[in-house]
């Protein structure tokens, strides 16, 4: 209860807009539905951006940009381990993925309808150089992520790059739910970080 993950998953909208405020992010309000706390970031967190493909104009109105601010708070936290490995961009495939029409105005949603998980594909350097999740990680499906026996096959500098800042992230509890291509097919190509409200457990696979 007391990691960051749990903490930002119980926050009120008010509560962490006030937060988003205090750490000067930038954002700007959206109405989603499904959505506790919409935002959409006009800015990077702590030098590192975080945003789709496409063109500047085009992300400015995409529904995938549309974020829960207490992911946003989770992935503060995570720009300041990526700027120790010298990431300054993540591309990530989407954020918020609309519900159906029925889903009832006012509750809110969990994972991607939800805007609460991200699934980032690519990690730009500072030198301009890309770690692809795709072509990179080389995992394999059912095996460990992180901890002792886990490792990549085959190992390549950009492998032990990618697990070496997740198995970062991962250890500070930012995030609930971290999914990687060991998970199954669909995750082959990303890593799927997620903020769950009032839950204890995390997942790493």
């Amino acid at each position: 209860m007391s990691t960051p993950a749990y903490r930002y998953g119980q926050l009120s909208r008010a509560a962490c807009e006030a937060e988003l405020t205090a750490r000067q992010i930038p954002f700007r309000r959206e109405r989603a539905l499904g959505v506790l706390a919409p935002v959409r970031l006009s800015g990077p967190l702590k030098g590192v951006w975080f945003r789709g493909e496409g063109t500047d104009a085009e992300r400015a109105q995409s529904p995938h940009e549309i974020v829960d601010c207490r992911l946003v708070l989770a992935l503060d936290d995570c720009a300041e381990v990526l700027r120790r490995h010298n990431i300054v961009e993540v591309r990530h495939f989407s954020m918020y993925r609309l519900p159906p029409k029925s889903w009832p105005r006012g509750r809110a949603a969990e994972r991607h309808l939800g805007a609460v998980a991200i699934d980032a594909g690519r990690f730009i350097k500072k030198d301009g150089s890309v770690l692809d999740v795709d072509k990179h990680f080389h995992g394999a499906l059912g095996a460990k992520t992180c901890g002792e026996g886990a490792a990549p096959t085959p190992v390549s500098k950009e492998s032990l790059e990618l697990r070496a800042f997740l198995c970062e992230i991962v250890s500070h509890r930012l995030f609930n739910v971290v999914l990687t291509p060991n998970y199954n097919p669909p995750h082959k190509n990303h890593f799927h970080l997620e903020v769950t409200a009032r839950k204890k457990w995390f997942l790493v696979h």
